[in-house]
Order: structure tokens, then sequence, then C-alpha cells
């Protein structure tokens, strides 16, 4: 093993193999699928930590919620790597992890808008909206993504395709928040 490399890539595999052989014997056996045992559990810690620390992935708070969330998915998914497909199973996890990452990203977002237009909406002197505006104009906006949003809502951008109502539902008027969770 290199000194530059943190994981070990030819024993990873041969760890991989031999827990995909493991899942299948409890399978025939009727048994429960087995932990994916220490080596490879701390492999998928090593990827995940090592991932987080790229510069497309610092400065989130939520960080520890990245990385737990893409251990979480290697450990799901972790019987289908296919040794006759790669023989790179660093490749297939960093992937997994990388996608886990994207999605926590985009669920916090999504949190970070909610939040946002509670605040807003239950502050009738608009207060809350003029500090967000004023405190960022002569820097760098961070809530730029999320008011992006709020101008998709209210029409600015090219609108999603609705819905169908379903069958017996009541037409009412839905708000910008409740058709943003419907989304």
């Amino acid at each position: 093993m290199g000194s530059s490399h943190y994981i070990d890539n030819k024993e990873f595999l041969k760890e991989i193999v031999a827990y995909k052989k493991a899942v299948r014997k409890a399978k025939s056996e009727g048994k429960p699928k087995p932990s994916v045992g220490e080596y490879i559990g701390k492999c998928f810690l090593d990827i995940a930590t090592n991932l987080a620390k790229r510069p497309n992935f610092t400065n989130y708070p939520f960080k520890d919620e990245m990385i737990g969330d893409g251990i979480e998915n290697c450990i799901q998914y972790a019987d289908n790597f296919d040794p006759k497909k790669s023989s790179n199973p660093f490749a297939f996890f960093t992937q997994i992890i990388y996608y886990a990452f994207v999605r926590r990203i985009q669920k916090e977002k999504k949190q970070l808008y909610v939040k946002m237009r509670c605040f807003e909406e239950n502050d009738p002197t608009g207060r809350f909206r003029n500090w967000l505006k004023g405190s960022f104009e002569e820097t760098e906006n961070p809530f730029q993504d999320i008011l992006a949003l709020e101008g998709q809502l209210k029409g600015d951008a090219p609108p999603k395709p609705k819905a169908k109502k379903r069958k017996g539902s009541k037409s009412k008027k839905d708000s910008s928040l409740d058709s943003f969770m419907e989304n």
C-alpha cells in the first residue's frame, strides 16, 4: 500500500468477495444477512471521511450526517458490488457515498428553505426578509440557492409540470410553501 493511498484496493476487493460469499450462504440457509465486518466498515468510514474533505463538500454544518448517510448506503448496497464487472470496489463505494452526500445536501437545502419561509410567513413586519436581503448585499450570499427556489415558486423560472389531482380531492389553492413540499 502506497503512502498516498488510505485504502488497499486489493485487500478491500478480497474482503468484499468474502462478504458476498457469506451473504449468498446466509441467503441459501434462510439466515439474516451478515454484517460487513470491521475492515469493510473501516474502509467505508475512511472513504466517506476523506470524500467529505473535498472542496465541494467543505463548510457544510451537516457534514456528519452526510458521512453517516454515505456509510449507511454503502452497508445497504455492499452486496451489489459485482467483482465480475469491476475489480475496483473503492470507486464503486466512492460513487455511492458521493450521491448520498448530494442527496443530503438537497434535503438540507429544502429544509432550510422551509424554515426561512416559516420565519417569513410569521413575520408581518417584514424584518426577517429585510435582514436577509440587507445582510448579504456586499458579500457573497450563502442563501443564493435557497432564494432561487423562491423565484422558481413565484414563476420567475419555467414551472415544473403539475401532478394530476386525485379523484375526490378538494380543489384548494395551495400556498407556495405547500406546492414546494409536494415536489
